[in-house]
């Protein structure tokens, strides 16, 4: 979120919750990236803040709502609160659960596969509008070819990327495996160590496609422990995968902290892989 925005996201979450009756006399920021999450106290409620014009948020409240209630590991919103999205001076706010993390427990690639199976079964039974995974790897294409957004990208670079997204998304796409709803990144930033076991959260990347696109997201030792992969389609999408993410790196609006050297430091894995 831009720095300018900070102080009016962090005042319509705080004013937003006290409108609902929750106590807040301070905020703390834990995470500044496309969206604002702040952690409200006394009250302890976990508040996710956007700009109106970004956000997705009425898609991810309705979601976490249906699966929380099957069992699915997600975090569940605030149970204190009416579960809707508010809106507050130009920004969208959504009320969330707090969970404490447990930093002392080493999260095993098994229990990771095991929480990401259960999150998968639970995705099975719901019938969602979302897109296809192959639209996001357009998008990240589309990025690519377009020089203005990307004007410090090497040409070789470009050409490199430019073609990976097009011929793995398409080999993917086009194999006829099963497909089902996706979280789209359950990478380990987006996974929460809680005395409840691992949580998912940030539902707004949703999509459809074959898990292993949601497994290339994931250590590769979580993919040993999930059962009935197809390792061809791992290997492929634990290419795509980092072509879509270093696409966005060299974005010129990227504001990644040290974005640009781990897009440099990803287009060098890319060739890697490739290689091999």
């Amino acid at each position: 979120m831009q720095a300018s925005e900070v102080p009016r996201a962090v005042a319509a979450a705080r004013s937003t919750a006290s409108s609902l009756g929750l106590t807040v006399d301070d905020a703390l920021v834990l995470h500044d990236s496309n969206k604002l999450t702040l952690r409200l106290l006394p009250c302890d409620v976990l508040a996710r803040v956007a700009p109106v014009a970004q956000q997705v948020a009425r898609f991810e409240v309705e979601l976490a709502q249906r699966l929380a209630e099957s069992g699915c590991p997600v975090a569940a919103l605030e149970p204190r609160v009416e579960p809707r999205v508010h809106e507050r001076d130009g920004f969208v706010v959504t009320l969330w659960t707090y969970h404490e993390p447990v930093t002392s427990r080493e999260v095993s690639p098994a229990d990771y596969a095991h929480a990401l199976e259960r999150l998968h079964a639970g995705m099975r039974k719901l019938d969602v509008p979302t897109p296809h995974f192959t639209d996001r790897v357009e998008q990240a294409r589309q990025l690519v070819a377009d020089r203005d957004r990307t004007p410090a990208l090497a040409d070789a670079d470009r050409e490199l990327l430019g073609d990976t997204l097009r011929s793995l998304g398409r080999v993917i796409g086009e194999r006829g495996g099963a497909e089902q709803l996706l979280h789209g990144e359950p990478h380990p930033g987006n996974v929460l160590t809680t005395e409840n076991g691992l949580l998912f959260i940030d539902l707004e990347t949703c999509c459809r496609g074959p898990v292993e696109f949601d497994l290339a997201h994931t250590p590769e030792e979580v993919g040993e422990h999930y059962p009935d992969v197809d390792q061809d389609v791992l290997r492929e999408c634990r290419i795509l995968v980092p072509a879509m993410v270093t696409a966005w790196r060299w974005d010129r609006d990227d504001q990644l902290p040290d974005g640009r050297r781990l897009g440099t430091e990803w287009l060098g894995r890319i060739r890697a892989a490739l290689d091999r």
